[in-house]
């Protein structure tokens, strides 16, 4: 008869904790997946701001016979302005490939109408995404501006400054459910180890009883909430990898499994799982060694 007793709650124990398991692994995954979301956006957002380039001219008129000394001015202002701290990307454009571009973009494949290369030699700038910013763009232009040989700079800072804010209002948004999902994690965890707690609160209460000190009886209990979050964290990662690696293989887009971020998430979801069962262990133990023998009942 006791041996049945002990299967019974040997069984029951068991299937409480792959519930509790399966509850960190599935609100570690959704908030790992929100994680994804978020710092995929996040790279999305820099490749846009990336492509909003600024053009810098050079000066279209000059002597022919002074052409060697303009492509040397070129060539040195190209290299500063490749160094410039703004400067994420530049792309050198001569006269002859303006002229190209122009009858690519007007449809025209004579030559009848460019007898020269009427376009200056310019240089195609893309900022680095933090100088996409209406506080900043102005200073980046003007840092282009000043390089010797520059005569021009165009950009459409409008369109800039919409860019950037609507990108951020997207990523303040998918930031936003983030932190929702933190806190939903946070609430689902602690319940689930608030009732496999409750379940063992007689169990709390008798080693009380029987003079077991307090860090005696939390010692078992935070080590049990330490290997169930690593559990529920490794299976939410596992899961999350797979999904994650079948959505990018579905749309064509390689998964990058070297990119620094990914690690970082999965510490912070380990991190997280682990952080919250354990809180969530030690309070609600604590509760029950506070409790009276008489209150268990109505708890």
């Amino acid at each position: 008869m006791a041996k049945s007793v002990d299967d019974f709650n040997k069984r029951r124990l068991r299937s409480s904790n792959i519930t509790v398991v399966i509850s960190i692994a599935l609100v570690l995954f959704l908030l790992g997946l929100m994680g994804m979301i978020l710092i995929n956006a996040q790279k999305y957002s820099d490749y846009i701001k990336e492509q909003l380039v600024v053009n810098a001219y050079f000066d279209e008129n000059y002597d022919a016979k002074d052409s060697l000394k303009i492509a040397k001015l070129e060539k040195s202002a190209f290299d500063k302005i490749q160094v410039l701290p703004a400067v994420k990307r530049a792309t050198y454009i001569s006269r002859e490939m303006a002229s190209e571009e122009a009858k690519k973009s007007m449809g025209i494949d004579s030559e009848a109408l460019f007898d020269t290369n009427i376009f200056p030699s310019s240089v195609e700038v893309a900022l680095k995404p933090d100088y996409v910013d209406p506080k900043k763009i102005d200073g980046a232009i003007q840092q282009i501006a000043s390089v010797p040989g520059v005569v021009e700079v165009k950009n459409n800072s409008s369109l800039m400054v919409d860019v950037y804010n609507n990108l951020n209002r997207i990523l303040q948004w998918i930031l936003g459910f983030s932190l929702l999902f933190l806190v939903l994690a946070v609430v689902l965890i602690n319940n689930s180890i608030r009732l496999k707690i409750f379940s063992k609160r007689f169990i709390i209460k008798t080693m009380q009883l029987v003079g077991a000190r307090r860090r005696f009886i939390l010692k078992p209990f935070i080590l049990e909430a330490v290997l169930l979050g690593l559990i529920g964290a490794f299976i939410g990662i596992a899961a999350l990898l797979g999904v994650w690696y079948y959505f990018t293989s579905q749309i064509g887009q390689e998964f990058n499994q070297n990119d620094v971020n990914y690690l970082y998430l999965a510490l912070l979801i380990i991190g997280v799982g682990v952080l919250i069962t354990v809180v969530s262990t030690i309070f609600a133990t604590w509760r029950f060694l506070k409790t009276n023998i008489d209150d268990l009942y109505y708890n």
